[in-house]
């Protein structure tokens, strides 16, 4: 059940982050509980190697079904990845 919490941050802080937010289409309120969730879960050896920002984030990224990652790696390197 969300629970409403005050914070005080400084304001060019706030802007940022709600600028942030805006840019990937996520509430600003949404980003700080995923930053907490990560923050406070129990760690995987596996997972410490990704900084808490990276943690926040994953997930977010949701990624057409027709997607070929392959394809899009290759593309954005320029070559070829066919052999994977």
């Amino acid at each position: 059940m969300p629970t409403k919490l005050t914070l005080t941050i400084e304001q060019a802080v706030i802007d940022k982050a709600k600028k942030y937010a805006k840019e990937r289409e996520r509430s600003l309120s949404d980003i700080i509980e995923n930053y907490l969730k990560v923050l406070t879960q129990e760690r995987d050896p596996v997972e410490d190697e990704l900084t808490p920002i990276v943690k926040s984030l994953k997930g977010s990224f949701k990624a057409p079904k027709d997607m070929d990652y392959k394809k899009e790696l290759a593309d954005a390197h320029g070559k070829n990845l066919s052999a994977l």
